[in-house]
This record gives C-alpha cells, sequence and structure tokens, in this order.
C-alpha cells in the first residue's frame, strides 16, 4: 500500500457487525488479559461455531500489513510467519506483480531496488531502466523483466531502515515469495496452527500491466481456481486501488472484493487511463459507494478519509465515510496503522525520532471509536492489544 508516508495512492459483513463485535472480539474481551494469544483462541473458538467465513472475523479485524513490516522485512514467510505468531486475524500476502514468464510474486511494487538487493548483483545492472509507472517516471529493476529463477536468486531487505534500523539485521535472509508458494503456505499453517489462516492479496497495477501483456485478473484468478479459493467463502480477500480491475475479477472469481482508496482529490490510475473524470471524493459520496457496493463487499480506505488531518498533520474532523458505507453493506478496512512517530497524527507522536515509538494505543482507539470494522497494521501485536483495551471499553 502506501509508500513513504502515511498514506498513499500504492499502499491500504456490514454496518452492524461493528456494533455487534461479531462475537469474536465480545469473546475476546473474557480473555484479553491473555493478550494476542487469548485473542487468537477467541477468533479460533467462534470460527469453530460459525464455520468461518468473512463474517465470522473478530472486529474490529487486525489485517498483518504485508505480514508483520514493523519488524521482519515485508512480504517474506518471517514477515508473514510472524504475524501468524503475534494473532492477526488476516495476512496481506501479498502485493502481487507479475515476473517475465507470468508467475505472480509478492513485492510491495515491481520496482525491487528498495526491497531486494539486487543492485549488489553485477549480472543485473543492465536491467536497471526508467519506466513509467502509473504516470509516474521510476528508475529501478522491475519484476517483468526478470523469470522466476532470476528472481529467486535475490533476497528481500528493509524498505524503511531509517524507521526501522532493527529489521536491517535480516536483509538477505528470506526469498522472494511466489503466490503459488503462499497459497500452499496458507494451507500449511492452517494445519499446523489449527485455525484458518486468511490471506489478503492485492492487485498492484493492472492497467500498467495490461499494457504489458499481463492480465493481473486472470493470473490471480487462475491460481485461485487451481487451490479451490474462489469462492465467496474462501479465506482470501482480494484488493485493488483500481475499480475496473475489481469489477472484472468479480466476473471471475466469487471472493469478497475491496476497493482501495487513496486521498482526498486523486484518481484511481484506471480513471485516468480510461477518461473517466472521477475522484475518490465522487467514490465515497453515498452514489459512488452504492456503485462500488454492486460488485464489492468493502473499502480499504487511507486512514485520511475516516479522519481528516490538518495542515500540521494532527487530526481535525471525523467523516461520514463509516456510516455511508455500512448503509450500502461495505466494510472498512483503512490503511496503515504504524507505530513510529512520523506514520501516527502529530498529537500521538513522542519526540522527534524518525523510528521511536509515538502512542500508537491511543491513535489505535481512536480509529476504532469511528466504527471502522478493521485496519492493516505494520505491528498485529500492538493492533491486537489496543483491540483488547477499545472491547473491554
Amino acid at each position: 500500500m502506501d509508500t513513504q508516508g502515511t498514506q498513499g495512492p500504492n499502499e491500504r459483513a456490514n454496518g452492524t457487525g461493528r456494533r455487534a463485535l461479531l462475537g469474536a472480539a465480545v469473546l475476546g474481551a473474557g480473555v484479553a488479559a491473555l493478550g494476542p494469544a487469548g485473542t487468537a483462541r477467541a477468533a479460533e473458538a467462534t470460527s469453530a461455531r460459525h464455520g468461518g467465513g468473512l463474517k465470522d472475523l473478530p472486529k474490529p479485524t487486525i489485517v498483518g500489513h504485508r505480514g508483520t513490516s514493523g519488524y521482519r522485512p515485508e512480504h517474506t514467510f518471517g514477515s508473514y510467519n510472524l504475524a501468524l505468531d503475534l494473532g492477526a486475524d488476516i495476512v496481506e500476502a501479498g502485493d502481487l506483480v507479475p515476473t517475465k514468464d507470468g508467475h505472480l510474486v509478492c513485492r510491495h511494487e515491481p520496482e525491487i531496488g528498495g526491497t531486494t538487493n539486487v543492485a549488489d548483483h553485477p549480472e543485473f545492472a543492465s536491467r536497471k531502466t526508467t519506466k513509467l509507472l502509473d504516470g509516474v517516471s521510476t528508475t529501478g529493476w522491475f519484476t517483468e523483466d526478470f523469470t522466476l529463477a532470476e528472481l529467486k536468486t535475490l533476497r528481500a531487505i528493509e524498505r524503511i531502515p531509517a524507521n526501522r534500523p532493527h529489521n536491517t539485521l535480516y536483509n538477505g535472509r528470506w526469498e522472494i515469495p511466489t503466490f503459488e508458494e503462499v497459497l500452499k503456505w496458507q494451507d500449511e499453517q492452517t494445519r499446523k496452527r489449527g485455525k484458518q489462516v486468511w490471506i489478503y492479496p492485492e492487485m498492484k497495477h493492472p492497467t500498467y500491466f495490461r499494457k504489458r501483456g499481463f492480465e493481473m485478473e486472470k493470473l490471480l484468478s487462475s491460481a485461485l481456481r487451481k487451490h479451490g479459493k474462489d469462492k465467496r467463502n474462501s479465506p482470501v480477500l482480494i484488493q485493488s486501488f483500481e475499480p475496473t480491475s475489481i469489477q472484472k475479477i468479480s466476473k471471475l472469481v466469487r471472493n469478497n472484493l475491496v476497493v482501495l482508496l487513496s486521498g482526498t482529490g486523486t484518481r484511481p490510475f484506471d480513471f485516468i487511463d480510461l477518461g473517466d473524470p472521477r475522484t475518490v471524493d465522487d467514490l465515497v459520496t453515498p452514489k459512488g459507494l452504492a456503485e462500488i457496493a454492486s460488485y464489492a463487499q468493502g473499502l480499504g480506505p487511507t486512514l485520511d478519509l475516516i479522519i481528516t488531518k490538518n495542515a500540521d498533520g494532527s487530526l481535525n474532523k471525523e467523516t461520514t465515510l463509516v456510516a455511508d458505507a455500512h448503509k450500502v453493506g461495505l466494510i472498512l478496512h483503512p490503511y496503515t496503522m504504524r507505530n513510529e512517530n512520523p506514520f501516527l497524527p502529530l498529537e500521538y507522536r513522542k519526540g522527534t525520532a524518525v523510528d521511536a515509538y509515538g502512542d500508537a494505543f491511543g491513535a489505535f482507539k481512536r480509529y476504532f471509536a469511528t466504527g471502522i470494522d478493521g485496519v492493516f497494521t505494520d505491528n498485529a501485536d500492538t493492533g491486537l492489544l489496543a483491540r483488547a483495551d477499545f472491547v473491554n471499553g
């Protein structure tokens, strides 16, 4: 989802679910003293009773953003496994981009100079190039210029070392996962842990890749069908920043689908490409939300669409998005909560160090109070403790 800032264009049941706390969170309150493990057991018990559908996930749902990228380099099995160990309800595994030979791999962006050690591989020096990525000139190495075998020679590194110097300890430890590997991992971890593991893949830049001969919707739907995970009750939520891509895949699979929304005034890139003049502001009107609800089940808005911010980065006022979305049956999983100062609203920061933690618990509480159905977070353990605090009142 987002890049360096708190939110950004490439970050991230119905309205009664939050008010009822969907049973699992209520049960979780009874075991809050046990921390994240207790909450996880509460979720497992509820899932066992109700069959494990989307409506049975605890509320607010804690989504492990790219795994638990606050503690491990993102989109690695090290990050994904730790997210489960900490008790995340869903793991965002992963941001999907294609290789030259048509495999889906998990990287934050197709440009991998900032998330792998490709720059240390002299044999790939000539692959460095500049491309227009959703209209933005971007220089680096791109997954679509590498075969899967070539990408497997690379290793992941920390994307934001200034904010997470401790994560650099793990640079070079893990390779780039394929989505095929993720689907097998999901089944293995479900068996190992005795509870259903959920994943939340994102189709990255569908328009960009379509112009390069890759149909992201077909690649993803084919993989899901192969593993029998293309049903409405499958433990796979699909997301994209391009509404037309979500519309396309809605005709190929029956999974629950989520439209991601960037900041106010921005336009989805597929709208730009198609000449559609609408902006995010149009999509969050009652009319826009009703249209989205005709083909999707949820929204993944930037947190700034839930509570606006002042120019200094402090919180301003709550919008009507949560209530309006719930009226048309959409769930909301906004993005992204992080513990470090630069990513928190001004009033929740402590000091000025860019790698220091602020009052993340206070920020979680404020956002939970808006009635959101869940949240993406780089720190699943913090989110789970904050949820326990919130449920306990």
